[in-house]
């Protein structure tokens, strides 16, 4: 496998570092005069850091504000409060060529492999395309080489450069997508579930491609997913999200074997176990309710409606995502405590 060129890197050096991140979608009334009656609360105070050639990975349910926060880090949608670097520069101040240079070193790969791609361009259009706007990255008679290196870096064959996305199966889609992500050569790689929409063995390809990369290039990742084997399998940390917030976040032992926060130990408990002794024995954590809405979100604990551990302070008092004495590393409760019996 042929890899371009990576910069030098520093494993465990701090590159992005996101403070306390907020995301309101305005709810307005009216056409012409509109007004606005509240907000979606999408991204609700989010921090975390990211590490030279670590993987991060986030989960938790269908709008809890995973992909919204992508979308952030991307510069795709404005932040309504809160501050985010990338290797000491400001994400959400920069503006016209620095942030341009900045977006060089950030890349995404997206959830769908099917309408990510433009079905007119060609294979050798799509991955050369960051090169039109970013024409310092490869003079232009040196494009078409570099295209042919990325589709052998990522598993594909080079001569079919020349193809269309009809022409490649889903798998061979993603990997086309992240040869593009890969193009100007960035530090960090958002993936926004990147193999929810593939099979169970296609899956497996894509996850030990990105792992091969990452140790070759010395990338470090944002991992989006629902799934939480993969996400154990890929990651180096977890952040748990519930509601536009971090939850828990720690290491992969720290999440899946010593999990403190409810809703941590509430997703884990639903997860699949193919061992059928093992699931004899386990208990199932069933939660209470519906998952509340962003746009009115309960007061103090977001997660107080729906958890059996529930106290008058979790209404009046929001948790911190601070270490706690039952574990020491970071979870929002009250009453945080590792969770007895299978």
């Amino acid at each position: 496998m042929t890899a371009p060129a990576s910069p030098t890197t520093v494993r465990g050096e701090t590159l992005l570092d996101v403070d306390h991140v907020v995301k309101h979608f305005p709810i307005t009334q009216g056409v012409v005069f509109k007004k606005k009656t509240g907000a979606v609360k999408a991204v609700d105070g989010v921090s975390f850091q990211l590490r030279r050639g670590e993987t991060l990975g986030i989960v938790g349910e269908s709008g809890c504000g995973k992909s919204t926060l992508a979308r952030l880090l991307m510069r795709l949608e404005k932040p309504t409060a809160g501050r985010a670097t990338l290797a000491g520069r400001d994400l959400f101040a920069a503006s016209g060529g620095e942030l341009r240079r900045i977006r060089r070193n950030m890349q995404m790969v997206m959830q769908d492999p099917y309408t990510s791609l433009n079905p007119r361009m060609t294979v050798g259009d799509i991955i050369g395309e960051p090169f039109e706007i970013h024409p310092e990255a490869a003079p232009k008679g040196s494009r078409q080489r570099r295209v042919q290196e990325l589709l052998d870096v990522v598993g594909l064959n080079p001569e079919h450069i020349n193809r269309y996305p009809h022409q490649f199966s889903g798998g061979q889609r993603q990997r086309i997508g992240i040869a593009r992500a890969l193009a100007l050569r960035p530090e960090v790689i958002v993936c926004d579930e990147p193999v929810s929409a593939l099979d169970v063995s296609i899956q497996a390809q894509v996850i030990n491609l990105l792992e091969e990369l990452q140790d070759e290039l010395g990338l470090s990742y944002i991992f989006i997913a629902h799934d939480l084997s993969v996400v154990r399998h890929i990651s180096d940390r977890i952040a748990v999200m519930y509601l536009g917030r971090i939850v828990e976040i720690g290491t992969e032992d720290e999440i899946y074997d010593r999990a403190t926060h409810p809703y941590t130990q509430a997703l884990l408990s639903a997860a699949p176990v193919p061992d059928p002794d093992a699931r004899e024995h386990r208990s199932i954590i069933r939660l209470r309710g519906d998952v509340p809405s962003p746009a009115d979100p309960p007061s103090g604990c977001h997660f107080r409606t729906r958890c059996w551990k529930a106290q008058d302070i979790c209404a009046v008092q929001d948790p911190q995502a601070v270490p706690r004495a039952a574990d020491p590393h970071p979870s929002a409760c009250h009453f945080a405590e590792l969770r007895p019996g299978p």
